[in-house]
């Protein structure tokens, strides 16, 4: 399995965050995260006339969205979408204006957004994920024309302007002998980055050997790296070749090197500078032809202050120097990491079919609603977390047509969600401002009219907004319904649509079985346990002879 990296915005011009400065060569775009037909997501609509004034309208039926290297695009051609357009224009500041008017309905961090509304420079710079018409996601960010590949042949996936730029980054120092020093979180696929510049140098066809500094014991050290000879120290009963003598003519990847213990970095420093290493137990130093790429998340000028790290070794290190950010600032790569490895996962147990279905009003396999929380969340395990999470749904859902999220996943996903951005272009209506102030510990939410049950349509309704308002009536479907403002028959489709919310309809007779002997009979207790209709649960218990049940 691969992880797709890209490098630090300061290198390309890409606008850092909390900076305020335009970046004129960056165009506002909109990249499919999620979509009926899976193959289509990292496809993107460049939006270069916004910021000079011309409105970008997008509906079912127009733009075309297209990959970088494509030369014709396809609009998103999703027969639930409305062909009434959403209108993206200039904002103030320099930032992208929303009006969703009559258009697509758009969901803003899981919330129905029903008046225009605007993000600034900086939050497109993070990206804005909108959900439309609970079916497809995009990402609206900051994008580099420029661009113009997705997947690559050294296993990289990625269509954002860091990618690309790291992607030239190995091009320039690939066929050079300078030493390379790659700096990133853990989990950003700083090794993938290492084998990239290995493949595309002179040494490709010699060994490419990689080494964990951490997980090397400090008293074997030495020996690990530069070889040892025999009867060096006790138990060594025969030469050692160690990991510099295996790399010779090849490259060698020393992966978290601001763990090398002190006499280990002497030792770096000396094969840096003259390419000769001591064996441990050998007098004579023996000449190795290595190209040295490291690998650090630590601070290692720090480190140095610190004095735990020798200046002149990080300086011999860094002759070429490759920054990755981390995940969480390029969530335009998130949707195409994540099939990227859903494939790779879908392949092992036999369900590759899911990802290629055949029309575009086919339900999503990846619900809107995760597909939302998954560029939205924080990601502070990188691309390793995307990939094990990733392998969670996948094998979680087996046997289910669409992804679910287990309760364990959805506390893990909204342990660090990114708030809702952006504000109302006009300030809100009065009774809306009053819905949306958080209530005071000694006040009390406003009761709603009781008229209220017919304003609002079904479709207005996140899942999220469901799950809460079920949670807040104990599973009383009606008393849901009112609460919403939808007639309760719309609560049964809203059900039935909700990826993450069963029915008692989908429970097994043993989990029935178990909640009622926990619960000792309790159906209300049972309802909110199970997260069931509390009036169908008890027809279940009725049907399989525990209790009386409720009709």
């Amino acid at each position: 399995m691969s992880e797709g990296s890209f490098a630090d915005a300061s290198t390309i011009g890409i606008k850092k965050r909390n900076s305020s400065e335009p970046v004129a060569r960056l165009v506002p775009a909109l990249t499919l995260v999620s979509h009926p037909m899976a193959h289509r997501v990292g496809e993107r609509l460049l939006m270069e006339g916004v910021l000079s004034g011309r409105p970008v309208e997008l509906s079912r039926n127009a733009p075309d969205f297209q990959r970088p290297d494509a030369v014709l695009g396809t609009p998103l051609a999703d027969p639930f979408l409305s062909r009434k357009p959403v209108v993206f224009s200039q904002g103030s500041g320099g930032g992208v204006r929303l009006a969703p008017g009559d258009g697509i309905k758009v969901a803003l961090a899981g919330e129905p957004l029903r008046e225009p509304w605007e993000f600034s420079p900086e939050e497109l710079s993070v990206g804005v994920v909108l959900e439309l018409a609970e079916r497809v996601v995009v990402l609206l960010h900051w994008a580099d024309p420029s661009t113009r590949t997705a997947v690559d042949a050294l296993g990289m996936v990625g269509t954002s302007a860091g990618i690309e730029q790291v992607r030239h980054h190995i091009e320039q120092v690939a066929d050079l002998n300078v030493p390379v020093l790659v700096r990133g979180e853990t989990g950003s696929g700083k090794e993938l980055i290492a084998r990239g510049i290995h493949q595309r140098s002179q040494r490709r066809d010699q060994a490419f050997v990689s080494v964990n500094m951490g997980a090397i014991p400090k008293e074997l050290a030495p020996a690990e790296l530069f070889g040892a000879t025999k009867g060096a120290f006790t138990g060594s009963v025969k030469d050692r070749e160690g990991f510099f003598g295996a790399a010779h003519d090849g490259s060698l990847f020393l992966d978290e090197v601001g763990e090398a213990p002190p006499e280990v970095q002497v030792m770096l420093l000396r094969v840096l500078e003259t390419g000769e290493i001591f064996p441990v137990g050998e007098r004579t130093p023996v000449k190795v032809d290595v190209r040295l790429i490291a690998a650090t998340d630590a601070q290692l000028e720090q480190q140095i202050q610190d004095g735990r790290f020798k200046a002149p070794l990080l300086h011999r290190l860094a002759g070429y120097e490759i920054r990755v950010p981390p995940l969480r600032e390029r969530r335009e790569d998130i949707g195409l990491l994540f099939h990227h490895f859903a494939r790779e996962e879908l392949e092992a147990i036999g369900e590759a079919w899911r990802l290629k279905p055949e029309d575009a009003s086919t339900e999503p396999w990846l619900p809107a609603p995760l597909a939302s929380r998954l560029v939205r969340f924080g990601w502070p395990g990188n691309i390793r977390q995307l990939r094990n999470i990733t392998r969670q749904l996948i094998i979680g859902s087996r046997g289910h047509p669409r992804l679910r999220l287990d309760p364990r996943l959805e506390k893990e996903l909204d342990s660090s969600l990114q708030p809702r951005p952006g504000r109302p272009v006009a300030p809100a209506a009065p009774d809306v401002r009053v819905e949306a102030k958080p209530p005071t510990a000694a006040a009390k939410p406003p009761a709603e009219p009781k008229s209220s049950a017919a304003r609002r349509k079904a479709s207005d309704i996140s899942e999220t907004e469901l799950l809460a308002a079920l949670r807040g009536c104990a599973w009383d479907l009606k008393a849901a319904a009112d609460r919403l403002g939808v007639p309760r028959s719309s609560i049964y489709d809203l059900i039935d649509k909700s990826p993450h919310i069963r029915t008692a309809g989908d429970l097994s007779v043993e989990e029935i079985t178990r909640c009622f002997q926990e619960c000792t009979g309790d159906l209300d207790a049972m309802a909110q346990r199970l997260e069931v209709s509390k009036r169908a649960l008890g027809r279940r218990i009725k049907e399989l002879g525990l209790g009386s049940g409720e009709s």
